[in-house]
């Protein structure tokens, strides 16, 4: 599973401690000795408990996860333990369970439209690229922690053509398609369809991937059955407002790709956290 860099850790510190801890320089207590340890208070899908460990450590202290990303904890049960000095420990405390709250949420998120999806008979779920600018890499984590899978890392790694790009074309869809698979072989061609025409023309043109914009799972059922009489029908995404209520349908109606940004949305999970004394 991935795994942030340090540089991008030690920018998070940075940020929340720039120059610095004002209080607890004051109080004169940062060379005492301290304990840290993190609980889930609620029901998640852990994520960043890798990452917060490191931060520990790059404050200048010490600490080692109990738990693993991807695993599910019940409440009260301990993910990670540190100790060093208290100036160390606090200064890296609050940065590290924002960081766990934040990502177990996502993926928790993920997990229960994954979960959603199987009583459906089924279907991958992945997440796109339009989480906050600065976070995808964390997002990426998350979702993987949960399950799911990541939609497009960026306009790099893959081939989608929107409607917005076809407004530049001036030839049919099948010499389109024709041309993306004679340019780049290796990559399948997605195209996402904003109405029920648009994605037959599409599938007869020989996109490899339909994505259904907005459509509602019985719209999504239609094409299912028409696609079921080709013979190598492309694969059906169903996008635009797939989440934990609605994913269970779509994957009846027959999407096999659950195309989502709601996860990144979703209410941080809760980390209980015990400063202490060592």
């Amino acid at each position: 599973m991935l795994v942030l860099p340090d540089s991008l850790l030690q920018s998070f510190l940075h940020e929340d401690v720039p120059y610095g801890d004002l209080t607890t320089g004051l109080l004169a207590i940062g060379a005492e000795p301290a304990r840290i340890g993190f609980v889930a208070r609620t029901p998640l899908q852990l994520c960043g408990v890798e990452e917060a460990a490191r931060l520990i450590q790059l404050a200048g202290g010490d600490a080692a996860p109990l738990r693993r990303s991807g695993e599910w904890c019940e409440p009260g049960v301990p993910v990670l333990e540190g100790q060093g000095r208290a100036e160390t420990v606090i200064a890296a405390w609050k940065v590290a369970q924002t960081l766990i709250e934040t990502a177990s949420g996502i993926a928790t998120a993920v997990r229960h439209i994954r979960d959603a999806a199987e009583r459906g008979g089924g279907a991958a779920v992945a997440c796109t690229r339009k989480s906050a600018p600065g976070t995808r890499a964390l997002a990426l984590k998350a979702v993987q922690a949960g399950g799911g899978i990541a939609h497009r890392l960026g306009l790099s790694d893959s081939i989608l053509v929107f409607p917005e790009h076809c407004a530049f074309l001036d030839e049919a869809p099948a010499a389109t398609v024709r041309r993306l698979k004679a340019a780049c072989p290796e990559r399948r061609v997605v195209v996402e369809a904003a109405t029920r025409d648009d994605a037959l023309i599409w599938a007869e043109a020989g996109a490899d991937v339909l994505q259904l914009e907005k459509f509602p799972p019985e719209a999504v059922a239609e094409i299912a059955h028409f696609l079921a009489g080709m013979a190598s029908p492309p694969l059906l995404a169903a996008a635009g407002g797939v989440n934990e209520g609605n994913a269970c349908a779509y994957a009846q109606a027959g999407a096999q790709l659950l195309v989502t940004s709601a996860p990144y949305w979703a209410k941080p999970a809760e980390i209980q956290v015990r400063i202490g004394r060592a």
